[in-house]
């Protein structure tokens, strides 16, 4: 009779510790999850800070430069585009698209010393240098976060925890192009 107690007791503690360790795991995956989208809603701020620097960069482009109209509206478009983009898929080719459109931006500005010294320009071109640098650490911390939660969700056990609370991997906020790999280039 004692030993069958014991037998049951140490069951009990062993079920405990496993109650216990998929507690932990459950609560970290849940933890990784909110840091996810915590990350990814830092990148949408820094975003939406760079989508409201371009309709003024834009426009003091414009006051300089009239009759380069084609590359404006090609950096409004493709600022609206990025705006509305849905998915990370989407929004990962939509903001390649808009950098582009931004260096060729920058490029034109080449041809005009005056707009090159204008305060307001320099101005606008350091916030956006600086947007350019946030962003890219949101993607970094963002993307950090995702390979560990997709780690756990991938090593076992703790996959089997994933499994069972259907944690979902989450997708990697990629660069796609070469020049977006590069910094844009902002200096005059």
């Amino acid at each position: 009779m004692l030993e069958y107690m014991n037998i049951q007791i140490i069951l009990l503690g062993i079920g405990g510790l496993i109650l216990l360790w998929a507690v932990f795991l459950y609560n970290r995956f849940v933890t990784l999850r909110n840091r996810v989208r915590e990350a990814f809603s830092d990148i949408e701020v820094q975003l939406k800070r760079r989508y409201n620097l371009i309709p003024n960069l834009v426009e003091t482009v414009k006051g300089y430069a009239a009759h380069e109209k084609g590359v404006l509206e090609k950096v409004t478009e493709a600022r609206t585009r990025a705006m509305g983009a849905r998915g990370m898929a989407e929004r990962q080719q939509a903001e390649n698209m808009l950098s582009e459109t931004l260096k060729s931006l920058f490029a034109v500005v080449e041809n005009y010393p005056d707009l090159k010294a204008s305060t307001n320009f320099l101005e606008l071109q350091r916030e956006l240098r600086d947007t350019e640098d946030k962003i890219q650490a949101s993607r970094r911390f963002y993307n950090t976060t995702v390979m560990v939660l997709n780690t756990m969700a991938q090593s076992f056990p703790s996959n089997l925890i994933a499994k069972a609370f259907r944690f979902q991997q989450e997708k990697f906020f990629e660069v796609e192009t070469e020049a977006e790999r590069e910094v844009p280039k902002v200096s005059f």
